[in-house]
């Protein structure tokens, strides 16, 4: 059974170029309920610890530098079928390859400053939720 909560962080380039208010409306339009939204910073070794995952791959250290480079806007989405609904809306990795109306068809600039992300199954997106929001945060 699909779950019905999935983290999304608009990222630095979408943060620096005015995005997060065509983000979220897009978001809200699709359907989804925030549930918990913080409009943060991550240093290098929380963006490191957040991408752990990611760590023997050759873009790891490029990804910590860039998520740590400005502000972010971190969210918990809920809605039936979050995960899968939420990577539909924001499109391909490479917004040249996203379809049309997606997220990052319409805000992200290259594979790298990709606009947004998106948690990539339920079980990633319990632990993503929880690495930036505490139960009591969520509403």
């Amino acid at each position: 059974m699909a779950g019905n909560i999935t983290l999304t962080m608009i990222k630095p380039d979408a943060v620096k170029n005015n995005h997060i208010g065509g983000i979220l409306k897009m978001i809200n339009e699709a359907g989804f309920r925030i549930q918990a939204m913080k409009y943060t910073r991550m240093t290098r070794e929380v963006a490191g610890a957040f991408y752990a995952v990611h760590k023997e791959r050759p873009f790891y250290g490029e990804l910590v530098d860039f998520m740590s480079s400005g502000p972010i806007v971190a969210a918990v989405l809920v809605k039936d079928n979050a995960v899968e609904d939420f990577r539909k809306l924001i499109g391909a990795t490479n917004p040249a390859e996203a379809a049309d109306d997606t997220i990052r068809k319409m805000y992200a600039t290259s594979i790298g400053e990709n606009a947004v992300h998106g948690s990539d199954s339920d079980e990633n997106a319990a632990i993503e939720a929880g690495f930036h929001f505490s139960a009591y945060e969520r509403f």
